[in-house]
């Protein structure tokens, strides 16, 4: 037999089977889930393929065939060798090892913000405590003047609106007062500063007004249940902020925007946290802080007790993630 004939009868044996390509191909791209059959069979044709196209190379080269048999042993090639597609293993990795190394990278930046927080909502309560007309720079006048009347601004919000509209609302505007304090961080941490002193304020400024009318225990009273998770994920926002603007200043690349770009994928990964957690303070504030039948107690307890399960969630203790002594890590990563 000579050679054309010998090639053309390779060409045809294997025609039937190269024309199964193109779909077998599509579903095995198209579906995540394959059993270990269909693994076994993947494999086999990746190995059947890539003999075929060295044959093809050596007697076909530069030819439509061997140009057809390199693309689909090209796309055969990225679907083995595509990393596993597991949503529930992904997630659990992100919020178990992914988003603790955040925070524990942010834990100076975390101890800054707070400490600039409650300085600002110092500051707030002395300036308000001694010049108390300066509330109405940081105030609403119907705010001034519920408060000045003897009552708390918050005592009819559930006649005004619906618990669950209400809750919905309250949402919103945490996760924007956190996504603001945030993206400010752009303005080289400047902005995350100025969003978290005048919050710090603003707070110290409404207890100390407040007070003077002889309603600060009413206004702890609504703000304890939801608070203590809201004013810390706002921190939590802050200190993110400041990592961006931190990234722009100290680049720890090659460039400022390969640096900024390594640092917002962090914080986005913070800031899904925080958003899950604003969801469980927007329904506490919407369903049980103005509602006048819970006692002090129970409001006590939820807020400290939502802050522990934020604590465990911050550090992945929530999610599965065992301690490890600081002693033993270091011994791991030398």
């Amino acid at each position: 037999m000579s050679t054309d004939a010998g090639m053309q009868a390779w060409l045809a044996s294997r025609a039937a089977t190269w024309r199964e390509l193109t779909p077998r191909l599509e579903a095995l791209e198209r579906s995540r889930n394959h059993s270990a059959a269909e693994a076994l069979q993947a494999i086999e044709l990746y190995r059947s393929l890539g003999r075929d196209l060295s044959i093809a190379r050596r007697l076909l080269p530069d030819s439509r065939v061997t140009k057809a048999l390199e693309r689909s042993y090209a796309k055969l090639h990225s679907i083995i060798y595509r990393k596993p597609h597991d949503w529930r293993a992904r997630t659990l990795l992100l919020f178990r090892e992914e988003i603790p190394e955040v925070v524990r990278e942010l834990r100076g930046a975390i101890f800054w913000v707070t400490l600039l927080f409650a300085l600002s909502a110092g500051a707030g309560w002395w300036l308000v405590s001694s010049y108390p007309e300066l509330i109405s720079l940081l105030a609403s006048e119907q705010m001034i003047n519920h408060v000045e009347s003897g009552k708390l601004w918050t005592d009819d919000m559930v006649n005004v609106a619906p618990s669950s509209v209400l809750s919905l609302g309250i949402l919103s505007n945490n996760i924007a007062v956190s996504l603001m304090a945030l993206c400010v961080g752009v303005f080289f941490g400047l902005g995350t500063i100025y969003i978290i002193a005048t919050n710090g304020l603003t707070l110290g400024a409404m207890f100390a007004f407040t007070h003077h009318h002889g309603l600060a225990g009413g206004l702890l009273k609504f703000v304890i249940a939801h608070g203590v998770v809201e004013l810390s994920v706002i921190c939590l926002a802050g200190a993110a902020g400041t990592m961006l603007g931190e990234a722009l200043i100290r680049p720890t690349h090659p460039t400022r925007r390969e640096s900024f770009q390594h640092a917002a994928g962090k914080a986005s990964r913070l800031m899904l946290l925080c958003a899950l957690l604003l969801i469980g303070c927007g329904f506490i504030e919407g369903y049980i802080s103005p509602d006048p039948d819970f006692p002090m107690i129970s409001r006590v307890i939820i807020g400290f007790g939502y802050g522990v399960v934020m604590i465990g969630a911050l550090t992945g203790h929530l999610f599965g993630r065992r301690f490890v002594k600081s002693s033993v890590r270091s011994a791991a990563a030398s």
